[in-house]
């Protein structure tokens, strides 16, 4: 089968067009026929890890050397990317129950990745479910990631239906899902801040109101949020205290030592609290994210396709900083 390998860390020009033994699946995986895979944030970070330092990796540095040791000091050890994918079961190993062979499926390998392939065998309780009916194998492959991680993570903030949520970071994968979640399913009032060049993309999944980092910072704005989910931590909690309301929450998603401690020091004294939340991605989650989106909650906004020959140009793109919503990788 055709996949995109990478056999050294650095620019996207790593990535490139290879050929290995189609696998064969265990008796409880599946084999899927990946029809579209993406481009996100992880993809990036894991591409070039080894250039990225423990100053610059925006978690805890005890994360830092975990993710060294898994992706490889010096080489990549999975030579395979993509963290999310959409396709079609083609077989299934004789210990599996839940899916048969034609299932249109979707999934989250997480870090263990291996999406930029034609096919990727996949454990049947692994984080994978049946794709939403009402998208496309393309509009599928772009949403398990982002939307898993932050209907996790909203969860623990008990948003209230009416209230002012601000999401800082709501055009990245975790950021744009967050926004549709906490606007459609939440019922509150959404403000995104992004760049830029994806104002209306954020307009366009509901937010009731869209800020421009560069011309505004909404610290200094006299507004007040009962949520405000930094996703990642690209502010403090002493800029952001007074923008919430008596009782408000800062949540983040990435986080390093300082707010862990706040998140502690904030559980014991005063009304306003820190959480510092992790989302690992579960099953339960995806088939949650799959209803939502069934139900009109959730939708997908392409940018740009490409085939799985240009993956290295699709990173190119992404990193120009200029997408105005999802980038799709079409495998098959």
């Amino acid at each position: 089968m055709k996949v995109i390998i990478y056999e050294e860390y650095g620019n996207p020009e790593v990535l490139k067009i290879s050929e290995i033994e189609k696998p064969v699946p265990k008796e409880n995986e599946v084999l899927v026929k990946i029809k579209a895979t993406s481009v996100n944030y992880g993809d990036l970070l894991a591409r070039n890890f080894k250039n990225v330092s423990i100053k610059e990796f925006n978690m805890l540095g005890l994360f830092w050397l975990i993710a060294k040791l898994s992706f490889g000091l010096s080489k990549p050890k999975n030579k395979i990317l993509g963290s999310e994918f959409s396709g079609i079961v083609e077989s299934i190993g004789n210990a599996v129950k839940e899916f048969k062979i034609g299932d249109e499926v979707f999934g989250y390998p997480g870090q263990k990745m291996g999406a930029y392939a034609e096919y990727i065998a996949f454990p049947e309780n692994g984080t994978i479910t049946y794709k939403p009916k009402n998208m496309t194998f393309e509009e599928a492959a772009v949403i398990p990631m982002g939307s898993i991680m932050a209907i996790n993570i909203l969860r623990k903030a008990n948003i209230k239906a009416g209230q002012k949520v601000l999401i800082n970071g709501a055009s990245g994968s975790i950021g744009s899902a967050a926004v549709q979640i906490a606007k459609h399913f939440y019922e509150a009032e959404v403000t995104g801040v992004c760049g830029s060049a994806r104002f209306e993309y954020v307009k366009s999944l509901g937010a009731d109101k869209v800020i421009d980092y560069r011309k505004e910072d909404f610290t200094k704005n006299g507004e007040t949020y009962d949520l405000i989910f930094d996703v990642l931590g690209k502010s403090s909690f002493s800029k952001c205290k007074d923008s919430l309301t008596q009782n408000g929450i800062y949540l983040l998603a990435s986080f390093k030592s300082k707010q862990l401690l706040q998140m502690i020091s904030t559980s014991l004294f005063g009304s306003k609290k820190v959480i510092c939340a992790l989302a690992p991605g579960s099953k339960r989650d995806l088939i949650s994210v799959k209803e939502l989106i069934e139900d009109g909650k959730i939708k997908s906004i392409i940018d740009k396709s490409f085939p799985l020959e240009q993956t290295a140009e699709a990173h190119s793109y992404v990193e120009k900083d200029q997408k105005k919503g999802k980038v799709v990788i079409n495998v098959n």
